[in-house]
C-alpha cells in the first residue's frame, strides 16, 4: 500500500471514521491515467497525484481504453470513505484528445452538471467543476506535456456515467446545476460528516439567493417538512428558501454578512424553542429543550396556570 494512503487512511481512523477523496481529486487522477494512455501509448494501472495540501496519494485505475478517433478515456471509482457521500461509488472519467488550438480546454460530459444560476463563481452554461478541481487538472496535464516535450493543445472531457441518477439525491438542481454531479473539493481529502461542508453548502445558497435577485428576503428552514410548510404561507421565489439543518447560527451570520435584510426561520417546535433561548446550535444531542423556559412563554401569552403547569411537566416541545 501507498504510504501516503495509509497515512490518510489511519488519519481518518483516529475517531474512528475513515477519510475518502473528493470528486475533483478523482477525476485529477483519471486525467492523469489517460494522458500517460496518450503520450506512452500505455495504459498505467495505477496512478499519483499531488492533493491540494500537499500530500501525494496513489489511485488504481479503474478502466483505460482507447476510441477510433484517438481519444483514450480513463476512470477512477471514488471512494469517499465512511461519509455517507452520495457520490461513492461513482466512476469519474477523464476522456483527453489532442486539439487544434494551444492551451487547455476542459469540459463537462454525461453527468456532470451544467451552472445555470448566478452566484456560484462559475459562469452560466459553463461545466459545474469548480476552480481547484480545474487547477489540479489542468496541473497535471502541463507536468505531462512538460514531461514529454509536448506543445501541443489538450481537450479534457470529465464525465459520470450516472452522475443525472446521483444528482437527484442533492441540492444542485436548487443551486441552478442541472444534469448532472459538481466535480468539487479544495484539499482533495472528504472528512466524514464534515461540519465544515455543510456549512460551505449553505454559505453558496445564499449567494446564488442574493445573485437571483433574493437578496431582500430568505427563509431558512430545519429541513424538507419545515420548507413545505414555510411555501404555502410565504411566497418567494425557489431561491429563497435554504435548508440550514442544525446550523441556525452559521445561516445567520452568513445572511447577516452579506446584508440579507428579512431572513425568516422555520422549523419544528423543538428546534425553534432552542433558537428562542439563544442557543443555535439545535442539534439533540448538543442542547435539550428548556421546557422551563417555555412554561414561562405560555405564561406571559396568559395561559393558564393548569396549562403552564402542564408545558413545564411535558415530555417533549411537541407535547
Amino acid at each position: 500500500m501507498n504510504k501516503n494512503i495509509e497515512y490518510l487512511s489511519l488519519r481518518g481512523r483516529k475517531r474512528g471514521m475513515r477519510t475518502g477523496y473528493t470528486t475533483g481529486a478523482c477525476a485529477t487522477a483519471a486525467t492523469r491515467a489517460a494522458m500517460l494512455a496518450l503520450l506512452a501509448g500505455q495504459a498505467p494501472t495505477s496512478v499519483t497525484i499531488t492533493l491540494p495540501i500537499g500530500e501525494k496519494v496513489t489511485f488504481p485505475v479503474h478502466r483505460c481504453e482507447q476510441h477510433a478517433d484517438g481519444s483514450i478515456t480513463a476512470s477512477v471509482i471514488k471512494d469517499a470513505g465512511d461519509d455517507p457521500d452520495v457520490t461513492h461509488g461513482a466512476e469519474l472519467c477523464a476522456t483527453v484528445s489532442w486539439c487544434e488550438t494551444l492551451g487547455i480546454e476542459i469540459d463537462g460530459g454525461v453527468g456532470v452538471g451544467r451552472v445555470t444560476k448566478p452566484g456560484l463563481g462559475l459562469e452560466i452554461g459553463t461545466p459545474a467543476i469548480n476552480a481547484v478541481p480545474r487547477a489540479m487538472i489542468e496541473q497535471v496535464i502541463q507536468e505531462i506535456l512538460t514531461a514529454h516535450g509536448e506543445t501541443h493543445g489538450i481537450r479534457v472531457v470529465i464525465s459520470v456515467p450516472d452522475g443525472l441518477e446521483r444528482s437527484q439525491k442533492t441540492l444542485n438542481a436548487r443551486l441552478g446545476i442541472v444534469g448532472g454531479l459538481s466535480i468539487l473539493g479544495t484539499t482533495g481529502i472528504v472528512r466524514p460528516y464534515s461540519t465544515a461542508a455543510y456549512k460551505a453548502s449553505i454559505s453558496k445558497a445564499v449567494d446564488v439567493a442574493i445573485a437571483c435577485g433574493c437578496q431582500e428576503h430568505i427563509v431558512l428552514t430545519t429541513g424538507s417538512r419545515s420548507e413545505k410548510f414555510a411555501r404555502r404561507y410565504i411566497s418567494l421565489s425557489d431561491e429563497a428558501y435554504i435548508q440550514m439543518g442544525e446550523f441556525t447560527g452559521h445561516a445567520l451570520r452568513d445572511c447577516a454578512s452579506k446584508s440579507v435584510p428579512q431572513v425568516t426561520l422555520v422549523g419544528m417546535v423543538g428546534k425553534l424553542s432552542k433558537i428562542g433561548d439563544g442557543r443555535m446550535q439545535t442539534h439533540v444531542a448538543g442542547a435539550e429543550v428548556d421546557l422551563q423556559k417555555l412554561a414561562e412563554v405560555a405564561q406571559s401569552c396568559g395561559a393558564t396556570q393548569d396549562l403552564v403547569e402542564q408545558v413545564r411537566h411535558a415530555n417533549t416541545a411537541r407535547h
